[in-house]
């Protein structure tokens, strides 16, 4: 077929700035993934948001909510951080790819994470995701240790690409793309007796673990864990690799949540919130005697690479954002309105008894509801509910706060129970007040979860008929 010049059909950027809720439904069902936009639809997750700031987000309608989602973790100083924009804006003309030469600003921040990082990491790789960070760590691993095994954690979360996917220790996420990577073993997360024993007979080139499960429900492991775990692995001559994707850069309370037991892994993996929520950033920084053993050659440097990793206007806002997370002490702040949050919510818990349990660090937190009971919703949405209720019950709450309380929140993966409370870092008291009173007249108002999912039965089965 003979390409044609003109535009004809195609949206331009200020049309698709324009674009209706159903519009934007329609685009996405048929071109991008119709069943996540049938997920979403389900308890009215689909609006169109068309400006951001800070903690609060503006919709079509111009009505505004606050965001204690944060992207997963990655907006820890906020929508649209003036002096990480600003940076991306001053770097301009600089050639943002080039791999020609050396780039001075990825040199910089290069330099900079190591200097906020654990003792010992030194060298940085720069990637532009969370998982792209944890395949080029299993693969230093690997190529620095001469072994072929990797211990992980269940309910892990890396990520999904496939050598991330094949440590991710939850199975749906797993099996439609089996055989992964061979030779990956599990492990009960917080269990050093059982990483001992994997790690005994001397053969496995890496261990890799969350300070923090993230997607596992916001797990706290015990006290002394990732000490233990330094240990054995110093031990058996096992690479420790500590995924610092969502904790890292202060959303625990400190700058990087092993930081807490004086934890310094061989390799650590970052992302997330590395680019201010500006640009997508990712980055493994190893130890000296790692990178050589893997990379410590001219024939050996250009092994692993990355056409995106390092640009100019990534490597701006990381320098931007890290000066940011300093100057104005950003894991204090995560530190104190944490504490600040989780007593109130430790006030809500004992309240309801269908709030299981809330744990959690610095500001990355979760809410773990009990399970609701079944019955005759199945009836009402011909499952859809139930199927709900069964897989993202965290969904019925965030559905209520979102659509009641105009408050962004999400269940975490790998326990659909529990809600995640991960806003920016530089969320107001006010604010945090204003998320626990919805949360107590969320409560107050169904007392049971059997209430709760009627209510959201209603926004569900609006958005089926609207569907149709």
């Amino acid at each position: 077929m003979e390409f044609k010049s003109d535009l004809k059909g195609l949206i331009t950027l200020q049309e698709a700035m324009k674009l209706s809720r159903e519009e934007n439904r329609k685009n996405h069902r048929r071109y991008v993934n119709p069943e996540l936009v049938n997920m979403m639809g389900l308890l009215n997750f689909d609006k169109c948001f068309v400006q951001a700031k800070d903690c609060q987000v503006w919709d079509t309608d111009g009505n505004v909510y606050l965001d204690f989602l944060g992207g997963y973790g990655a907006l820890n100083l906020g929508h649209n951080h003036p002096e990480v924009a600003t940076a991306v804006e001053k770097v301009k003309d600089y050639p943002n790819l080039l791999q020609a030469s050396l780039n001075p600003l990825a040199g910089a921040l290069a330099k900079n994470l190591s200097l906020l990082a654990p003792a010992d990491l030194q060298y940085s790789f720069f990637g532009n995701s969370g998982a792209e960070a944890v395949e080029g760590a299993l693969k230093l691993a690997r190529a620095a240790s001469g072994r072929e095994k990797i211990v992980s954690c269940e309910g892990s979360f890396h990520g999904k690409s496939f050598g991330a996917l094949s440590v991710t220790g939850r199975e749906k996420y797993r099996k439609p793309f089996m055989p992964l990577l061979p030779v990956v073993r599990f492990v009960p997360y917080g269990d050093v007796e059982k990483a001992e024993q994997a790690l005994a007979d001397g053969d496995v080139a890496a261990l890799i673990v969350e300070p923090v499960q993230g997607e596992g429900g916001i797990i706290i492991p015990p006290e002394g864990y990732l000490q233990r775990l330094r240990e054995i692995c110093s031990r058996y001559g096992t690479y420790l690799i500590i995924d610092e994707i969502q904790t890292g850069f202060g959303r625990t309370g400190r700058m990087f949540a092993c930081e807490y037991e004086d934890v310094s892994p061989d390799i650590m993996c970052v992302a997330k919130s590395f680019g201010g929520g500006v640009m997508p950033l990712a980055a493994y920084i190893a130890s000296e005697s790692v990178w050589k053993k893997a990379y410590g050659s001219v024939d050996k440097a250009t092994l692993h690479t990355s056409t995106f990793g390092g640009n100019s206007r990534a490597a701006a806002a990381g320098i931007a954002t890290m000066e940011v997370i300093c100057r104005e002490n950003i894991p204090l702040q995560a530190r104190e309105k944490g504490k600040y949050l989780m007593e109130k919510l430790k006030d809500f818990q004992k309240k309801y008894s269908f709030v299981r349990e809330v744990r959690g660090k610095g500001l990355m937190i979760g809410i773990e509801f009990s399970q609701p009971e079944k019955g005759f919703l199945s009836y009402l949405t011909r499952g859809a509910v139930e199927k709900v209720a069964a897989e993202y019950t965290g969904s019925l709450v965030a559905g209520e706060l979102l659509n009641k309380y105009r408050i962004i929140t999400a269940y975490t993966l790998n326990n659909p129970n529990v809600i995640r409370l991960e806003p920016p870092l530089t969320v107001s008291y006010e604010q945090l007040d204003i998320l626990v009173d919805a949360l107590n007249r969320i409560c107050r108002k169904h007392k049971s979860f059997s209430s709760m999912a009627i209510s959201s039965a209603k926004t569900v089965l609006g958005s089926m008929l609207k569907n149709k």
